[in-house]
């Protein structure tokens, strides 16, 4: 009861903050902010472990939405070492399950907790989430960091009765300690300022047929061109990835490409109702949790509803963490390989001047789609855990006047995600279908580790 009454309070102060809703039949029901107002996430089981993590992805959805330069790409960055973290950090508590230290690209040897001594895993896992959340958010408001403070101290306060003042000292000093070491590794990965420089100056795009060009009047300059060199969390090369490349650029109406953007084109024009509200559902553009968000609420979601125990939503956690950055930097890597022109000038120059897509044309070459490879990635982790023909609905847009949306398993949902951008008239196919080869290869390595 103290547990429960505890966590109702931290419940309380995160809902005067706007991140979650309100004590219902015996339960806490979470949320997750989205592009206006919350988004329901799932109802967690009163005084459940995993209601901790879930309540720090809840907040960090929030400070990905209102911190400035959280793209999606380095909001993925974001969500995978706040997993990683977790998963580390709650390790003892794992049955001896093995560390990623040692595993993963560059990361070495990890802290360990000491031999002989009680932790309360939890706790390590909550005082973890904390700090790798004020590190990677430096830039977030003193509202949002005043945040991170008091849930760290609430969740703390909710499972400090069950143990010792030295363990959960222990225990906050262990957690403090994963994030540090956590966090020292990211600081090399090539990302770490994304969030403050978007845009760099001193990139100039090739120019040229079939070259990508800025899409004026809100977009002038090339959004993150150098993330493809960040590296990656899992190692791979190039022969884990296969090099694909685009239809050959060309004006000829019996050519490949111009076919693909004239479908685009034919396309905007005859949307059915369910294309467009497809299109506007899985927009999760500026402003928003972006699209990595959109999929880890959806993971918090699953990991709520299927009652996963706290190891198991630390591994899930971090192995869809790691695709959706690592997805984030193959598909950026290609998007500057070929510095595709997007679709929108394509048509304005060689069939309708006048045509206007559904959604606005992001900052980026075309090749490869965004949407398709971090649905991709998520999809085929949450697969491997729930299994292939897994039934699930994804209820994050309902505040926002969408019905949820149901899915017969995770492939459907990568292709609806994937054809989404091609409905709202901003991608090829050949964007979308690319991407989730990609970034399917990818999660199998992802998946061959050993946790």
């Amino acid at each position: 009861m103290k547990t429960y009454c505890l966590l109702a309070r931290t419940v309380a102060l995160l809902f005067a903050a706007g991140i979650v809703a309100c004590k219902k039949n015996d339960a806490l029901v979470q949320s997750i902010p989205g592009t206006s107002g919350q988004l329901a996430v799932s109802t967690l089981p009163a005084g459940g472990e995993i209601a901790v993590p879930v309540s720090w992805y809840n907040l960090e959805l929030k400070l990905i939405k209102e911190t400035p330069g959280f793209s999606p790409p380095v909001a993925a960055r974001a969500i995978a070492y706040t997993g990683i973290t977790l998963r580390e950090a709650v390790l003892g508590g794992m049955n001896g399950a093995p560390s990623l230290g040692g595993q993963l690209n560059g990361l070495g040897r990890l802290p360990a907790p000491e031999r002989g001594k009680k932790y309360n895993w939890v706790i390590a896992g909550n005082s973890a989430m904390a700090q790798i959340i004020k590190s990677l958010f430096a830039n977030a408001g003193s509202g949002n960091i005043g945040l991170v403070t008091q849930l760290e101290s609430d969740n703390q306060q909710a499972y400090a009765g069950s143990c010792s003042p030295e363990v959960i000292s222990r225990s906050v000093s262990y957690g403090r300690l994963i994030a540090s070491a956590i966090y020292q590794w990211s600081a090399s990965d090539g990302g770490k300022d994304g969030y403050l420089n978007n845009f760099p100056t001193d990139y100039t795009p090739p120019v040229g047929p079939g070259y990508w060009v800025p899409t004026a009047p809100l977009f002038q300059r090339a959004m993150l061109p150098y993330w493809g060199k960040n590296r990656p969390i899992v190692k791979f090369s190039a022969s884990d990835s296969a090099n694909i490349p685009p239809p050959a650029f060309s004006t000829d109406t019996a050519s490949a490409f111009y076919k693909a953007a004239y479908f685009v084109y034919r396309k905007g024009q005859t949307l059915t109702p369910e294309e467009t509200i497809i299109a506007q559902y899985w927009a999760d553009g500026g402003g928003t949790f972006t699209p990595p968000g959109h999929l880890i609420a959806l993971t918090a979601q699953l990991v709520t509803d299927q009652q996963l125990s706290l190891g198991q939503a630390a591994n899930l956690f971090a192995q869809v963490g790691i695709g959706l950055n690592d997805a984030g930097i193959l598909c950026w890597k290609y998007k500057y390989k070929y510095n595709l022109v997007r679709p929108i000038s394509y048509i304005h120059s060689n069939m309708d001047s006048s045509w206007t897509p559904l959604i606005a044309t992001p900052p980026f070459p075309s090749y490869t789609s965004g949407h398709a490879s971090f649905t991709s990635a998520a999809g085929h982790i949450l697969a491997a855990r729930f299994g292939s023909n897994f039934s699930f609905t994804d209820n994050q847009k309902v505040p926002e006047g969408f019905t949820p949306r149901s899915f017969s398993s995770f492939s459907q949902m990568i292709d609806e995600a994937s054809i989404s951008r091609v409905y709202g008239g901003i991608h090829y196919e050949y964007d979308s279908e690319t991407g989730k080869l990609t970034a399917r290869s990818l999660t199998q390595k992802i998946l061959s580790l050993n946790y």
